[in-house]
């Protein structure tokens, strides 16, 4: 009976740690949402930003997003900072001052 217990408690955690990890927001948006744009991001060939990534970016504070250009987060997920702040010009954004 001991053991049960201890695994519905550890499922339970497990549910309650996805949902948050899924619910994480990064400068207003989503995580899952800033990953609508990594292929307009992502070298030799970026594709042009979708309609979704431009919506994600209109919402996004984009002088937050600035700050994540010279950190190892981008590169670890495959995104090239030098596309990336290349998108709000893309999406017909204003580009923020000193990004």
């Amino acid at each position: 009976m001991e053991a049960a217990r201890k695994l519905v408690l550890v499922v339970a955690l497990l549910v309650v740690a996805v949902e948050v990890s899924n619910a994480q927001t990064i400068c207003k948006v989503s995580a899952n949402d800033l990953l609508t744009c990594k292929p307009a991001a992502t070298s030799p060939n970026p594709a042009p930003p979708t309609q979704t990534c431009c919506s994600v970016l209109a919402r996004a504070d984009l002088g937050c997003l600035c700050m994540y250009k010279n950190s190892n987060l981008l590169p670890s997920l495959g995104i090239d900072p030098k596309l990336a702040v290349q998108l709000p010009a893309k999406c017909h954004l204003p580009r923020p001052a000193n990004c």
